[in-house]
This record gives C-alpha cells, structure tokens and sequence, in this order.
C-alpha cells in the first residue's frame, strides 16, 4: 500500500506569503524556439526482490513506501539536435547498461546517444540493478534472485526507452527560464558525526565543505503554465535503510512539486553529494520533511524570483576520459585476497580472478563519463559518473564561467570519485568503498585533475 503523504499545498503557500515573497508572475518572459516534453513511467518492482545500497541487509523487500520512477525530459533548440534528460529514482546503474539505454533511445528518437544525460537519484531503497554495486551484493544472491535482478535490467531499458518515446511525442513550443535556490539540511559527513549534528548545526559550527545551492530549470508552454521543472541537490539519498520501495526525499521532493503544479513532470538530478548526508536521518517523517523543504525551496525560484531568459540554445558534450587507478595487485595478491576473512574482499578478488581468467586483463584506466551540456547563453550543465565528492562542484564552480551546475552519479555509477584531498586524507570515500564496487585498488593520485581537464575541455566554446 503507498502511503506517501500528501504534501500540505497551503503549507507552502503559507511559508512564502509570511516570508513576504510570494508574487505568482515573478519570472521573466522568456525567448521563445524552444520545443520540449516531458513524460514519467513507474519503475518500481512488481515483486519483492534485492535491494541495492546497504550491505547490511540479508533479506529481498517487503513493501512500498513510495513509487519508483523514470522520468525523461526532451529538450530541442531551433534546429539543432535535441537533447534528453532521464532521471531514474535508482542507486546507480553500471557502464554496459548505462551504454544500452543511450543508445537504444537514441536510435528511437533519432538523435545522438551523447545526446542523452541519465541522471541516477542514488536512493539507497531501490532494487540492485545490472552489475552496479555487483561485490556489494554478490555473495547474497542464489539463482533466482540473480535472475530477478537480469530481469528487472531488460525491464528497464524497455521503460527508459518508453519514456523518452513519450517525452518526444509530448514536445511542444515553449519557454525556459532558470534561476537558484538554497537548502541547508545536506551535512558533510566527513567532518561531522552523526549524533552530534543536531548540537552542533543549533551552535552554528558544523564544519567541512558543502553545496546547498539548488539549481532549478522551468519549462512552460506557450499559456505560461509550468510542464516541467529540472532540480538538483548535493545530498546524499540516505535517509531510509529499511526493507521498502522508496524515492527517499528526492521523491518526497518530486512529489510535492508535482501536487503543488498540476500536470507538470518534475525531474531531480543529485549533485556532487558523496560526502554529504541529510542528517539526522532513518525514519520516514524526516525523509518527507526534507523533501517538502525542498520542494520549497524550488518553489521560491520558481514563485517568487525573477528567473532568466534561456536563449533557445544547446549543445550537448560527451567524452569518456582514461581515469587513473593506482597500483594493480597481481594475480598472486589477488590468489591470496580470494581466501581473506573479508567477504568482500574475497569476492572481489574472484571476480577478478574470472576476468582475468577469461581473457581480460585488468586495465589500468577506467572510461570515465563527462557530459557538459550547454544550455543558452548561461548555463553549463556538467555531469560526471560515479560517487563525486563536493569539492568537484565547488571547483568548477569557481573555475568555469557562466552558470555552472554540476552533477554526479550520472551514466555509469562505478565508484566514489575523490578529490585529491579526500584521496590524501582517505577514509570510505577516499578509497574504502572501492571494496564494494569492485574496482581492483585505489585511483591514482591524479584523478581530478584528469576529470577537470576533460570537464574543461567540454566547456570551451
């Protein structure tokens, strides 16, 4: 039964009528030439089956707190190629999967597959899918949920591809404006425990890095009424650890924004949030809490700004850079982790072992995925693969021009991408969870600075 509660519309509007911002035509007219559409699917299991982000749970799920979906929104400037957006409320999915639903919509709707942006929620209360997180859950899996697991990917491709189908039969002239709210519950987890947030977030000194901006993209039809809003956050999606189906607060978000605008298709996108966590966290209530804070905060962009003009613009970058990994283990090293007490180390060192086994070496590199899609005259869409930590969106913030939004856990989600200074001071982020992911050791000391010069090198002109 989906007992996702119904967000308090009155709520809201009372919060920015006290706050005296409310002014419901507060955004600009903006040039028109654009075409887009939108669309959304459910994605959610039909069965119970294997969840994916903990490794802690030993049992497949027993219920639903909130619907799982896909969601695609199509943008087309003049005449220029179009570009689609695919938000999925998963964990991640792996490199062959990511490559198969790229280029499977991009052969339906006839355009580029660089062209396509998939955009993974991370919440960690969905199903394990493809290969992504494999030694995570490996040992756990009997043939039959292996196969649920093979099953639900087919599935998959054939909803993404549905739903972008969908998103380019909706399409219609109309206008986008952009413009940037904030929202402060995100909290580096690095630098701060977890029990100590609420004290030390009351005395104003939490400490580390973080990004609470929240990017907002509005598309409305030729009548101004609102078809779409594109958001995004830098937070991890980890308020439930439970056994249920659930969008965590970036549905709760979603939801919200779609109650509160009739008809229009919300889509999030996760920023650079590896190292930052909403706390405190694990019950329902402050999922939904932190979703409708959110919500709220895009709704005063949206309500209560003047939002910019995009010029009827885009042009969308992909490349696959060669990210660094450090010392390989040998095969000898990996012979002897194969008997290792650590579970997960065991099953990594097997994997690997059959890889080799196979015919396949182990590579030194990783193709790392880039996109940087240019949107208007302003905007600078950059999206990077993997668990990106928040110090790649405060740099290229700083160093690129224009708007810059930077998101993370795009395409292929095959690892924790660190910083060189998270790197250097280590911990699960800084090449821990490697473990988990499968990947032979640590990456290489120049990993960012690699994936910024690629980022850079999409963003010139």
């Amino acid at each position: 039964m989906n007992i996702l509660p119904r967000f308090s519309v009155c709520l809201c509007l009372v919060t920015l009528f006290c706050l005296g911002q409310f002014s419901p035509m507060a955004y600009v007219h903006a040039a028109e030439g654009w075409q887009a559409g939108a669309a959304k699917q459910i994605i959610t299991p039909k069965e119970p089956m294997w969840m994916s982000g903990y490794g802690g749970r030993d049992t497949i799920s027993s219920g639903k707190l909130s619907e799982l979906y896909a969601k695609a929104l199509l943008l087309k400037a003049s005449d220029q190629p179009a570009g689609l957006v695919l938000s999925l409320d998963l964990v991640g999915i792996d490199r062959t999967l990511s490559k198969r639903i790229r280029q499977a919509i991009g052969e339906k709707l006839s355009i580029p597959a660089d062209n396509v942006l998939i955009a993974t929620s991370h919440t960690h209360s969905g199903p394990v899918v493809g290969k992504n997180l494999a030694t995570l859950h490996y040992f756990q899996l009997n043939a039959q949920l292996q196969k649920q697991i093979d099953d639900y990917a087919e599935t998959l491709v054939n909803h993404c591809v549905a739903v972008a189908v969908a998103a380019d039969k909706a399409k219609q002239a109309c206008k986008l404006t952009w413009g940037s709210g904030s929202a402060d519950f995100a909290t580096n987890r690095r630098n701060n425990k977890e029990a100590e947030v609420p004290q030390v977030r009351t005395a104003g000194k939490l400490n580390g890095p973080f990004d609470h901006d929240v990017p907002v993209l509005a598309v409305r039809d030729a009548q101004d009424k609102l078809i779409s809003i594109l958001f995004g956050y830098a937070c991890h999606s980890t308020v439930l650890s439970g056994y249920v189906w659930s969008a965590d607060y970036p549905g709760y978000a979603q939801a919200a924004l779609e109650e509160k605008h009739p008809g229009a298709v919300a889509l999030f996108w996760a920023g650079c949030g590896a190292d930052q966590n909403p706390l405190p966290r694990r019950t329902p209530e402050l999922a939904q809490h932190y979703g409708e804070r959110l919500a709220v905060a895009v709704d005063r962009v949206l309500l209560t700004t003047e939002m910019r003009a995009v010029a009827p613009k885009l042009n969308c970058r992909y490349a696959e850079v060669a990210a660094p990994l450090d010392t390989l283990p040998t095969k000898e090293q990996l012979e002897q982790q194969s008997k290792s007490s650590n579970k997960y180390e065991s099953v990594r060192a097997k994997l690997l072992l059959e890889q080799i086994a196979g015919g396949q070496p182990i590579s030194q590199t990783y193709p790392f995925p880039v996109s940087v899609w240019h949107i208007g005259d302003d905007i600078q869409f950059v999206a990077l693969g993997g668990e990106v930590v928040v110090d790649y969106a405060l740099r290229l913030k700083a160093e690129l021009k224009s708007q810059t939004w930077v998101a993370g856990y795009a395409h292929d989600v095959m690892a924790y991408i660190p910083s060189r200074r998270v790197l250097t001071e280590g911990g699960y982020e800084g090449g821990g969870a490697m473990l988990y992911y499968g990947l032979p050791c640590h990456w290489g000391p120049e990993i960012e600075e690699v994936i910024i010069r690629q980022v850079k090198a999409l963003a010139t002109p």
